[in-house]
């Protein structure tokens, strides 16, 4: 029993070895700057929060929380546009 799972360990062992070189052959081709990424992921965020604020507007009645949706909105939007 216990070569069952040493022998399914290596071989797990060598398929991560082989994706992480896979991995750093793609990213010396892609490689990406530090602030490049932290941008994505800052847009990536916005973007999420726009959507949500999007959904909460649709449902909203009441006029003070759509009129503070909507600066909300704005507000993304100009981030948005700030990092593109």
């Amino acid at each position: 029993m216990a070569r069952g799972w040493e022998s399914k360990s290596v071989e797990s062992q060598l398929e991560t070895k082989e994706a992480v070189t896979e991995s750093q052959g793609t990213q010396g081709k892609n490689q990406k700057s530090a602030e490049d990424i932290r941008r994505e992921h800052e847009r990536r965020g916005l973007q999420i929060s726009r959507k949500r604020i999007l959904n909460d507007l649709e449902t909203a009645t009441h006029p003070n929380h759509r009129k503070s949706l909507e600066a909300a909105l704005a507000f993304l939007d100009k981030k948005l546009s700030e990092l593109n």
